[in-house]
């Protein structure tokens, strides 16, 4: 007789871990540093604080063949978490503060409690958690996951006087990995974040105690993504449920203009009226038949487009100074789209383009790919900028050849990225996604191509220079002798169309 069981959410992925980016030792090392990486920055950008943080990872045992044991400590100076909040937030997976409707580098609430899961279920340690809000104490907790029961289990609590009132939170725990392998990916995430916040001074020191620093440019902050209410076409008929159960609104009219974002009382009125509603209805009086025809006529209606100031993208100028911060190209151009939607949900798209410098020639354009502020390193080739970039621009129009030292930077931020799988690597080829990123590097690549120009023809003017300097001065002397005269001084001449060559 089959045997039928509920297994945790813990549980779920302790059996499926491939699936939140922890396949073997070399990602799972690199997923853990960017989970933790991401989870700092996101707990100083919303409430606008400099991030600095700080990243070590120690060797502490050696297997000899295969991965070995490291101790990973990470410290911001963010928010900090509430002591009562310590334990779940670290220790219950599903649990957080992410499920909102906002712009956060996190999805899912999970990154983070899974690589203290895999660290728990491959050293058998317990994780170490200190934090503060800013108040008289500091708080330590040293706890495990109760995997079978998505439970925290806190062994140890200390308090700590915070005579300095630090303001952070501090996280340290074992785990199997293979740093050797994962290296070049883990300084090219760092590298990659510094471009994306180069605000944010991040230090970080590896296995062998070297020192990387990414130091942050003295820059105002991007304003802090806010939360925002649904759009009706972005809501489906379990969402409309859940809001009608949990309304405090006692008419349908009522309920759009307090649920729904852009919706007022002529939009609300007109709406109805298109779905055959009586705006004086009780929405908790509904039935399922009439939720579902509601759901359906939303997805119908003319509505404004979704509001995108609850939205924080980083700006042109921000993401041209984190490009030339990290690479100092020879030419750098960067654009911010206005904003647009898809099913409901509002999304920027930013795109940079760099020439020269520190951009090396691959044999190709070269892609960074950012969404929500997070650097996207692995399956490229399945994301939508991939195509966009590689398949849909004919690149030779701009003047751009494969061997030139070009990159691309995409950067899409969305209060609901379309994400193609829980480990975040790669976005979805959503129609409208793939058009705003097509039009933005069409427009930077114009920029590229009109610079190209430029440079070219200094190129030939400055040859056309070089034969002057060359020739004349011997047409000169030999003009004289036949004239019979004194050699002129063309000096001031050469001199004269340098400066307009230069010009």
């Amino acid at each position: 007789m089959e045997v039928f069981e509920e297994i945790s959410p813990a549980d779920f992925f302790y059996r499926n871990r491939d699936i939140a980016g922890f396949t073997n030792p070399t990602r799972a090392i690199y997923s853990a540093i960017r989970e933790l990486v991401e989870n700092s920055l996101d707990a100083c950008d919303l409430y606008r604080i400099k991030p600095e943080i700080y990243l070590r990872i120690s060797q502490i045992s050696s297997r000899g063949e295969g991965p070995e044991v490291y101790r990973i400590r990470i410290r911001d100076n963010g928010i900090g978490v509430p002591p009562e909040a310590i334990p779940s937030a670290f220790g219950q997976v599903l649990y957080g503060s992410k499920y909102k409707l906002r712009q956060t580098r996190g999805t899912f609430g999970l990154g983070g409690k899974m690589a203290l899961l895999y660290g728990q279920i491959t050293t058998h340690s317990e994780a170490v958690i200190i934090s503060s809000t800013g108040a008289k104490k500091i708080y330590e907790y040293h706890l495990r996951i109760d995997i079978q029961n998505n439970r925290p289990i806190v062994l140890k609590r200390a308090e700590h006087e915070n005579a300095d009132r630090w303001r952070g939170t501090i996280i340290e725990f074992s785990m199997e990995g293979d740093y050797t392998r994962a290296m070049p990916k883990v300084l090219e995430y760092l590298k990659q974040t510094a471009i994306v916040t180069p605000y944010a001074d991040i230090t970080f020191v590896d296995p062998r105690g070297r020192l990387y620093r990414f130091s942050g440019i003295d820059s105002a902050m991007p304003k802090p993504p806010t939360e925002t209410l649904y759009h009706p076409h972005g809501v489906d008929v379990e969402t409309l449920n859940r809001l009608i159960k949990s309304t405090r609104a006692r008419t349908l009219e009522e309920f759009l203009k307090r649920h729904f974002q852009r919706i007022g009382d002529r939009t609300a009125r007109a709406f109805l009226e298109y779905a055959k509603f009586n705006p004086k209805r009780d929405p908790k009086g509904l039935s399922p038949e009439e939720v579902v025809a509601l759901a359906n006529a939303m997805k119908g209606f003319d509505f404004l487009p979704p509001d995108a100031s609850c939205l924080s993208p980083l700006g042109e100028e921000l993401l041209e100074a984190g490009i030339r911060k990290e690479l100092n190209p020879e030419f750098v151009s960067a654009l911010t789209r206005r904003p647009s939607t898809y099913s409901g949900y509002p999304f920027i798209v930013e795109v940079g383009i760099a020439y020269g410098g520190g951009v090396q020639a691959s044999g190709g354009i070269t892609l960074y790919r950012f969404a929500n502020k997070i650097p996207l390193l692995f399956d490229e080739a399945s994301d939508v900028s991939w195509k966009v970039v590689n398949n849909l621009i004919d690149w030779r129009r701009y003047k751009v050849s494969p061997d030139m030292p070009v990159a691309v930077f995409v950067h899409i931020c969305s209060t609901k990225i379309p994400y193609k799988t829980v480990g975040k690597e790669f976005i979805a080829d959503r129609p409208e996604v793939e058009r705003e990123i097509l039009n933005a590097v069409r427009e930077v690549a114009r920029r590229l191509s009109l610079y190209l120009s430029k440079k070219e023809y200094a190129e030939r003017e400055r040859r056309k220079l070089d034969v002057f300097q060359k020739y004349l001065p011997k047409i000169a002397e030999f003009s004289a002798k036949l004239a019979g005269k004194e050699v002129p001084d063309i000096r001031p001449l050469l001199r004269r169309a340098s400066r307009i060559e230069a010009a």
